[in-house]
C-alpha cells in the first residue's frame, strides 16, 4: 500500500508527524537552496495532509469507541 489519496497508507502517524517536525526543522534552520526549500515544503504538505487523514480516521471512530472506566 502506498500513501496516495483513497488508499490505506503506510505511514503510521506517529512516523508522519515525526517526519514533519524533522521537516520543520530543516526549514528553519536555513541554509538550504531554494529548490531543496521547495521540495522540503512539499514533503511537509504531503505529511501535514497525511497526519490530517489518520485524525480524521480517529475521530469517526471516537464515537463507536465504548465508554472507558470512569473514575468515582
Amino acid at each position: 500500500m502506498s500513501d496516495e489519496p483513497g488508499e490505506q497508507p503506510t505511514t503510521t502517524y506517529e512516523q508522519a508527524r515525526e517526519e514533519l517536525a524533522d521537516v520543520v526543522r530543516r526549514l528553519e534552520a536555513g541554509g538550504l537552496t531554494l529548490e531543496e526549500s521547495l521540495g522540503l515544503w512539499e514533503r511537509g504538505e504531503q505529511l501535514a495532509e497525511l497526519c490530517r487523514h489518520w485524525l480524521d480516521r480517529a475521530r469517526e471512530r471516537l464515537p463507536a469507541a465504548p465508554p472507558g472506566d470512569q473514575p468515582e
